[in-house]
């Protein structure tokens, strides 16, 4: 039997007669409007109306939803597209999905153009039904979902050109340290410069979850133990504490500062008014010129402060417990946070004892020397011989988290208590975290002349901290406490090597934006 006569092959189009075609194409494109029932940029929006569209986050989805039609909001992170299809990459938070626009009825070539076409980082809202892909996902958070697209509209559009990718800035350290990389570096600088940006990388997103674990934790354990958080001034008249490190200026026609510390409002608050057991969660203001990995000139504090029926070990233990339930709780209850954190910046699991480990500054002197370092008895502990104690103790009693106490007293602030033994000590430690400090605190004193030959010692001026003094006249009940700088904590417990990357906008001597 013959062969069947093949069909002719298709007419070959000249140069001029493509030209006229791409002409026609583009016209047809620039004809469709810009705003359709399925895809454009929608108008500001002013809650101009509700009408009760259902949302999905893009975490909760999951193949039992197949079938299902919703909408979804979120950044667009990236997208591929061919004539017919286009592959897009939605995330909300630190969650991301596949997204298919697939020429069909409802999805118009245009419309596939037009997607391709919005910038990088825009917010779009999508109508979708849920489907389950042939294959794992491997780009995406969501491995077992995908979304079929059947309208697309911007709600905000970005920059076509962004300071840096957001990929970029979220890919994990060892790749882009590694010899020979080729993927850019985002440096710190430029990250801070545009913090909003930076913060939407899902490790950054995460570290800020922790950070507000670390505030929550704090709360619930005092409050679940009569503790009542308070709220000080933190304009006040003339320094704080000893008038150094403070940012002055005017109120009205007085003189004034930034609190520096709640110190002596706390005292006063849980002393002298019998509160008992007191704690704040504020900011603090240091004017301190230091360009290292973990000082700033803002940061948040976390305050307590409580009496004590006979010894100042009381607050020991209460801080002992504290920091055991702050470090139980981020490891029982954010253990996705911590390990999204680490796939970008890896980190060495806190370790702690229970209880927390106390051991004394001579001790800790010993350590140092018999290891060779150079350290006066009474000397306070240098940024170096702190570091190298912490080695130390990790290597003596396998712990990260430990106390420090009895420090000299020459090295303490005025209202510090004297060890009742021998004046060259105090009732008074540190906390440290991988051998740095999170943690000042100490008995106070609550005895209005022994106040002030202290301050007298230490050439304090009086008349500034007049109120201060006169409350123990009223009768004050013996206590002590401690502060906590939040930011330390955060990027100590993680392992961030530098206290910028744990404040959402930090503030330093060069950065007062944004």
């Amino acid at each position: 039997m013959a062969d069947a006569t093949p069909a002719p092959a298709p007419k070959k189009l000249t140069k001029k007669e493509l030209r006229i075609l791409e002409r026609q194409k583009a016209a047809a494109v620039a004809t469709e409007p810009k705003l359709t029932d399925t895809y454009g940029e929608k108008p500001l929006i002013q809650s101009q109306e509700r009408p009760g569209n259902v949302y999905k986050a893009i975490k909760d989805l999951n193949p039992e939803m197949q079938g299902e039609s919703f909408w979804v909001r979120g950044h667009l992170q990236a997208v591929r597209a061919k004539s017919k299809i286009a592959f897009i990459t939605l995330r909300e938070q630190t969650a991301t999905i596949q997204a298919i626009l697939h020429e069909s009825d409802k999805v118009s070539r245009p419309m596939i153009k037009f997607a391709a076409g919005v910038s990088k980082e825009s917010v779009v809202d999508v109508f979708v039904t849920l489907s389950t892909p042939d294959s794992p996902v491997l780009s995406t958070t969501q491995k077992d979902v995908e979304l079929n697209i059947e309208k697309f509209f911007v709600i905000s559009k970005a920059l076509p050109e962004l300071p840096f990718q957001v990929e970029d800035a979220a890919r994990p350290d060892a790749l882009v340290k590694a010899e020979g990389s080729t993927y850019v570096n985002v440096g710190l600088e430029t990250r801070l410069n545009t913090r909003p940006l930076d913060l939407r990388t899902p490790a950054n997103q995460c570290i800020m979850r922790i950070q507000a674990a670390v505030g929550l934790l704090f709360r619930e354990f005092l409050v679940e133990r009569n503790f009542v958080e308070i709220h000080t001034p933190k304009l006040v008249g003339g320094a704080s504490e000893s008038g150094a490190n403070c940012f002055m200026l005017k109120y009205f026609d007085q003189d004034a500062a930034l609190a520096q510390s709640p110190q002596t409002y706390k005292q006063m608050a849980c002393a002298v008014a019998g509160l008992e057991r007191v704690f704040e969660i504020g900011p603090v203001f240091r004017a301190e010129n230091s360009n290292t990995h973990r000082h700033m000139c803002e940061f948040v504090g976390l305050d307590m402060e409580m009496t004590i029926k006979e010894h100042y070990h009381e607050v020991l233990e209460v801080f002992s417990d504290l920091f055991i339930y702050i470090f139980d709780g981020l490891k029982e209850r954010y253990s996705k946070e911590l390990a999204i954190i680490n796939e970008q910046h890896p980190f060495e699991p806190l370790k702690y004892s229970k209880p927390s480990l106390i051991i004394s500054f001579e001790e800790g002197v010993k350590m140092l020397k018999e290891a060779g370092a150079t350290q006066g008895p009474e000397d306070d502990l240098s940024t170096e011989n702190e570091k190298w104690l912490g080695r130390l103790v990790k290597a003596k009693y396998d712990t990260d988290f430990y106390i420090l106490d009895k420090f000299p007293l020459a090295v303490r602030p005025f209202y510090t208590m004297p060890d009742p033994n021998d004046k060259r000590w105090s009732n008074s430690y540190d906390m440290m975290i991988r051998g740095e400090e999170i943690v000042s605190g100490a008995q106070r004193v609550h005895d209005p002349n022994v106040l002030m030959q202290r301050m007298d010692e230490l050439g304090v001026p009086q008349e500034s901290m007049r109120s201060y003094i006169d409350s123990f006249r009223l009768g004050a009940l013996p206590h002590g406490g401690g502060g906590i700088g939040l930011e330390r904590v955060v990027m100590l417990y993680l392992g961030l090597g530098n206290i910028r990357k744990a404040s959402m906008f930090p503030r330093d001597p060069k950065r007062l934006f944004p």
